[in-house]
């Protein structure tokens, strides 16, 4: 399905949000939200995706 990820639209074979982290090679600690929506860690396997999601993915940067 193509889904809108950081940005650009992209082909994935993911169903939900934990998968799609899986198959991007995304681990640790990072924000998630799906049309502008945060979905929290703990619900993301439950967060199924579908065809046009905007999905973006933040991760904390260090630096002053």
């Amino acid at each position: 399905m193509k889904i809108v990820l950081n940005g650009e639209t992209k082909e994935v074979a993911a169903t939900n949000l934990a998968d799609l982290l899986s198959e991007e090679g995304i681990s640790g600690r990072v924000a998630t939200a799906v049309n502008e929506s945060f979905v929290p860690s703990s619900l993301r396997a439950g967060h199924t995706l579908t065809e046009g999601d905007r999905v973006e993915i933040l991760a904390p940067m260090q630096g002053g």
